[in-house]
């Protein structure tokens, strides 16, 4: 989609950036192809399924008269409208190759109520060749374009402008992956990261409302727009939520699309904490980083032990750590705790999921319950509300919608799942925090991001902590 504006004012402030990427790339290394081949690897095996068998439509709907498939591609010839799935998408990777006549223009819509229009009931990816002369003119010598800079192919129509740069030319094909996991949108073109946005932090850029940016689930479209546009290898990956529990066959054997990060052995994939603070721990490099992770390893293995297949720790080390670090995941945890126990989950090494006994009497300045369960009912703070709250935050909620733990010594199980500074939990199928931010606990003002990536921890408190069937699943980031 895309519109004119009859001010040369406003054209000459929004000029082509021509192909600078890929001379970028030639050069110095180009951070948005970095991002892109991380992205891309994280994507290698996912269950990608064709939503195209390149023989009919068999699985769309909407313009079905004027589509077509010729040798294999998908076809959106001059006078198509649109083009929908019959099938509802909430979070997913769409990948996708397609090819441009000079100056033409379509879309991609994501999350499109059956029928709805693109670009304002759903969301709409520019497919575009922004290069084209239909939408540039020459003032002075100088070339001016009459797009904004949110009509560029890739960017989300009038909400978030996409990076340029990395189209190839007309007649040629590209490639494509839009990856849509709740608020998070990435766009990656020709193996470059062209669009990173997190919807909740955007305001859209043309001023306008665009309720689609709040739907949940709808439908891929090929939004055409009267031009001759190409489509194939059309596939898309499902990036749903799992369900609360595991469905494995058996104790530390990861389900379909998990990677076990205990294998019920030994420590193989875990370390030990290298420093107390995350802010210096990632600042050691060289000779010193190698001492003290050697030392915090010597400690891991002195303090933590495999026994019956589960993760056992003694109380009087440190924490124990993944080897590998991690961005955006799903995060399957089994554990359990003595009676007056004390824990966490540190997810990008900030502290953390809670993990403690509601049950635990202990109080210093208020009367003590006669029972447990007048305990329970009689105070809302701290430990008596449950674990799973992200309890070092500050201004974000710190504590759990409800309180869902098994009594001390019976196994516990979380699903974590975080995308971008976003948290959700589950504890033994109850959602217990609902999307909410993790603070940066590191920076004293918590305003400063998290990183995108690092380590997953099991946080010592002093108590005795067993945990067994840690399984992860990547999500693209």
């Amino acid at each position: 989609m895309t519109s004119q504006t009859s001010s040369v004012a406003l054209a000459a402030i929004f000029c082509l950036a021509g192909s600078a990427g890929f001379a970028q790339q030639k050069s110095a290394p180009d951070p948005n192809f970095q991002a892109g081949k991380r992205a891309l690897a994280l994507l290698e095996d996912a269950a990608f399924v064709d939503l195209f068998n390149g023989k009919d439509l068999a699985g769309w709907t909407g313009d079905t008269e004027h589509y077509r498939v010729e040798n294999g591609v998908l076809v959106c010839p001059a006078g198509a409208k649109n083009l929908y799935t019959e099938i509802d998408y909430g979070d997913f990777a769409f990948r996708f190759e397609f090819k441009l006549q000079e100056s033409g223009n379509n879309g991609i819509g994501i999350r499109v109520p059956e029928g709805g229009y693109p670009s304002g009931d759903g969301m709409e990816i520019q497919i575009l060749d922004h290069y084209g002369a239909k939408y540039h003119s020459e003032v002075d010598g100088k070339k001016l374009t009459w797009l904004k800079p949110w009509q560029f192919h890739g960017s989300i129509y009038g909400i978030c402008p996409a990076r340029t740069g990395y189209l190839k030319p007309v007649g040629e094909w590209n490639e494509e992956v839009i990856v849509a996991i709740e608020d998070h949108i990435l766009v990656i073109l020709n193996g470059a990261v062209i669009v990173d946005a997190f919807l909740e932090d955007l305001t859209p850029v043309d001023g306008h409302e665009h309720p689609g940016m709040k739907n949940k689930l709808g439908r891929l479209a090929l939004a055409g727009h009267s031009d001759h546009v190409e489509f194939r290898n059309l596939a898309v990956a499902d990036y749903s939520v799992s369900p609360p529990a595991p469905k494995t066959s058996g104790d530390n054997t990861p389900p379909e699309g998990f990677t076990a990060l205990f294998n019920g052995k030994d420590l193989a994939g875990w370390k030990g904490l290298a420093h107390n603070n995350a802010n210096e721990r990632r600042a050691l490099e060289g000779d010193a980083l190698k001492e003290a992770q050697a030392k915090a390893d010597d400690s891991m293995r002195e303090h933590w032990r495999v026994e019956d297949a589960m993760l056992i720790y003694d109380g009087k080390g440190q924490s124990l750590c993944t080897a590998k670090d991690y961005g955006d995941f799903e995060f399957y945890c089994d554990w359990k705790i003595p009676p007056g126990a004390d824990s966490g989950i540190y997810l990008r090494g900030t502290p953390q999921v809670q993990i403690w006994d509601p049950w635990d009497p202990r109080t210093k300045d208020k009367p003590q319950p006669e029972n447990s369960e007048e305990w329970v009912a009689a105070y809302k703070n701290g430990r008596n509300l449950g674990s799973g709250g992200l309890w070092n935050n500050r201004r974000a909620s710190n504590r759990p919608l409800a309180l869902a733990d098994k009594k001390p010594g019976e196994w516990n199980t979380f699903l974590i799942r975080m995308i971008g500074n976003k948290v959700s939990i589950w504890l033994n199928g109850t959602l217990i925090v609902d999307r909410t931010e993790l603070e940066n606990y590191w920076d004293k003002e918590r305003l400063l991001p998290l990183p995108r990536a690092d380590q997953i921890e099991l946080q010592h408190h002093g108590s005795e902590l067993f945990f067994k069937n840690l399984y992860i699943r990547e999500l693209p980031y």
